[in-house]
């Protein structure tokens, strides 16, 4: 056996939905660097466009779509579209959003947009990439949940963002069963606090915060954006073939405590 073989990707096309920057963007060097070509999907077309550049001058064959991945019909249309000719073979929805608020201070706006990003929109690319994959009776999904879809976090309870996860992983579990007669994977990575853009604001501004983060994290260290995109690539590749329904957590131990 070889083992190393089981995580070439060449000759699979990745489709990367939020793939301009932090957690996505490494994401799609991962995989890029296994041999896939790798579309970027992105709200901010100059954020794609930038990634896809990065890549290419690593050596990975990219290209990017600006897409709204929260509306369905734009969703659909870019899968028949990707689809036409050669197929997306890994899907990664990645895209999401984080917006902090305690139960009474979420908006109607802003529990619908947590909703809408994190939730239905990875549904919607699920569903519209897998119809593809179904007809084809091959393909891997990845979702990225969140150690908040297991447990709820303190100091802070962002019961919009948390309810959001929760769903992404149930719905990983409910794709994955409903597809595996199709020969379709569906799992999910469920990442701990990890070292982005999101995550700067607390460390320089709430230290008590950050510092609790910590204190709940057995490694005791944040994770860094590969470790997300190494457990990415295990569940998009060969090397995961009788993984699906899985919820892989990356949280350095948070959830174990």
């Amino acid at each position: 056996m070889d083992y190393l073989k089981k995580f070439d990707l060449a000759g699979k096309r990745a489709l990367v939905t939020g793939g301009g920057r932090g957690i996505g963007l490494e994401i799609a060097h991962a995989l890029g660097q296994a041999g896939a070509a790798i579309v970027i999907a992105d709200l901010d077309a100059n954020s794609a466009a930038a990634a896809a550049a990065k890549l290419a001058s690593r050596g990975v064959v990219a290209s990017y779509r600006p897409i709204d991945v929260a509306k369905s019909d734009a969703v659909t249309a870019l899968a028949d579209e990707l689809n036409a000719n050669e197929s997306i073979d890994i899907l990664i929805n990645n895209a999401g959003i984080a917006r902090i608020a305690e139960a009474l201070d979420t908006s109607d706006a802003d529990w619908l947009a947590t909703m809408r990003v994190n939730s239905d929109a990875s549904f919607w690319c699920a569903r519209a990439f897998g119809r593809h994959m179904i007809a084809r009776r091959r393909g891997a999904i990845v979702n990225i949940g969140s150690m908040c879809g297991m447990v709820v976090t303190q100091p802070q309870n962002n019961t919009a963002y948390i309810t959001s996860k929760g769903a992404v992983h149930m719905m990983t579990k409910s794709l994955a069963c409903a597809w595996a007669k199709h020969n379709v994977r569906v799992n999910a990575v469920a990442p701990g606090y990890v070292a982005t853009e999101m995550t700067a604001p607390p460390k320089n501004e709430n230290s008590f915060q950050y510092e609790r983060w910590l204190e709940q994290t057995p490694l005791g260290r944040l994770g860094e954006p590969h470790e997300v995109a190494s457990a990415v690539l295990f569940l998009a590749s060969p090397a995961s073939s009788y993984c699906t329904g899985t919820i892989l957590s990356v949280d350095g131990g948070y959830t174990s405590m």
